[in-house]
């Protein structure tokens, strides 16, 4: 049978209302969890049956304490202090189970308690979530964070019995509860139940002490495995840094050492000369191009999506290169619709991202070869192509391009201000704006590019 409330109550104004009440204290959900099953396991191991007054946050972790108490005991009597679609246990409602329906703005739908009425035992623990608004409820706690819960649990008679009256006049003359018209509730329970109670007290706050200790071993374990592996990447990276930065050092102090010599010709001085020149070019190159992936990495989480349209950033980026094309003798072209949608990226990182891929399809393109760069609608992304007549790339190699400092060209026709940091940049930008990079690629016959980007959906 449902029962309508015909007044709004509140279980703790009625608990603090009482003269010289205790202090309520933060609760967490899995202590107020604990405080009720220990009280269940004592109810079943004493064989008491009780009339439970129930009101507990929607879940069936928390019913399920309840269910467990009424098939030990089936004398038991239950009333639910909630509306019916709150349960969601997905299991039939058993008879002796009455729900309480609370009124639109009740003070209740913030409150949860579990009242056990026995002429054996009587307890009650209530918890509330307390309104940001009631600075002198709200404690700070835990480094200044505000509790979920705040409550406490009583024992005494006065109290309890206080609270049973007021939940009697909140119900119409119609209904009653479960429990002797001259029912009192004693003024305290029994020491030998006590004991008992705080035994299984205790025995819960240990296993919720356990759990969160399992919880946050395995937390700093992974934790630790981060830092390790961070620590391990960051270690491999600074080995490569000086690897790379060894080599043109080696082919100065070479050129410096021949430049010592007395028989020098002039010829061979120039040549030491420019060596020294191309590789503190190189040098500087690296130096930059690390700063900027270092800089890059800092700052790519922080930086925000923004809509561009590739019609706005590639052309003008193409049209940078058509002289260094005609150098080659290389035919550079393009084909990007104005009608093709925004992609997300982030400021300026389309802009980046052409670069870098347009000046290696150029560079590794022989003179009188063709890159095309073409834009296109596949599904909810752009696809932006960059495709050249170049010397390829062989299929073992392509893994291994986007490592940082990698370079698959031969050292006789190496770009010496080439550092192998270009796609490592390309990929990072892309993975912040939620795009791809994929290659296709045969050895003298040429690559594609294909970047994907998301298209910026109408809202």
């Amino acid at each position: 049978m449902d029962v309508f409330l015909t007044q709004d109550l509140s279980v703790s104004k009625m608990v603090l209302g009482v003269q010289s009440p205790l202090q309520p204290l933060p609760l967490s959900p899995a202590t107020l969890l604990s405080l009720v099953r220990s009280q269940i396991d004592l109810l079943i191991e004493q064989k008491i049956p009780a009339t439970l007054l129930v009101k507990l946050p929607p879940g069936k972790i928390w019913h399920s304490e309840i269910e467990r108490y009424h098939q030990y005991l089936s004398g038991s009597y239950v009333i639910f202090t909630c509306d019916t679609e709150e349960m969601g246990t997905g299991t039939s409602t058993p008879a002796v189970f009455q729900y309480v329906h609370l009124l639109p703005n009740s003070q209740l739908r913030r409150e949860y308690f579990l009242m056990v009425l026995s002429q054996q035992f009587c307890s009650l623990i209530f918890a509330y979530r307390p309104l940001k608004k009631r600075k002198t409820i709200l404690e700070k706690v835990n480094g200044n964070k505000t509790p979920r819960l705040v409550g406490m649990t009583t024992f005494e008679g006065r109290v309890i019995q206080r609270v049973l009256d007021g939940i009697k006049q909140s119900l119409p003359p119609t209904s009653s509860l479960p429990v002797p018209a001259d029912f009192m509730c004693p003024p305290a329970p029994k020491l030998t139940v006590m004991s008992q109670l705080l035994a299984k007290q205790l025995q819960r706050q240990e296993e919720i002490n356990r759990q969160i200790t399992i919880q946050r071993v395995a937390k700093v374990q992974q934790q630790n495995q981060r830092l390790h592996n961070t620590l391990q990447i960051k270690d491999e990276y600074l080995s490569s840094v000086c690897q790379e930065l060894r080599t043109p050092l080696t082919h100065m102090k070479t050129a410096l050492s021949l430049l010592n010599s007395p028989h020098l010709k002039v010829v061979q001085r120039q040549r030491y000369l420019q060596m020294l020149n191309t590789q503190c070019d190189r040098q500087n190159s690296l130096i930059i191009g690390v700063l900027d992936l270092v800089r890059l990495e800092h700052n790519l989480e922080r930086m925000t999506l923004e809509s561009i349209r590739l019609c706005d950033v590639v052309p003008g980026v193409v049209s940078t290169y058509q002289p260094l094309a005609q150098e080659k003798g290389i035919m550079l072209g393009y084909t990007i619709p104005t009608d093709l949608p925004p992609v997300w990226c982030v400021s300026g990182g389309l802009r980046q991202i052409v670069i870098n891929l347009l000046s290696n399809s150029i560079k590794f393109t022989p003179d009188g070869g063709q890159v095309w760069v073409r834009g296109r609608v596949h599904k909810d992304y752009v696809l932006l192509e960059f495709r050249d007549t170049g010397i390829g790339i062989a299929e073992s190699e392509i893994p291994k391009i986007f490592d940082r400092f990698y370079r698959v060209r031969p050292a006789a026709n190496e770009d010496p201000s080439a550092v192998g940091l270009g796609l490592t940049i390309v990929q990072q930008l892309l993975c912040r704006c939620r795009g791809s990079l994929s290659v296709q690629s045969k050895v003298s016959e040429g690559s594609t590019f294909t970047v994907q980007l998301e298209i910026v959906q109408n809202s």
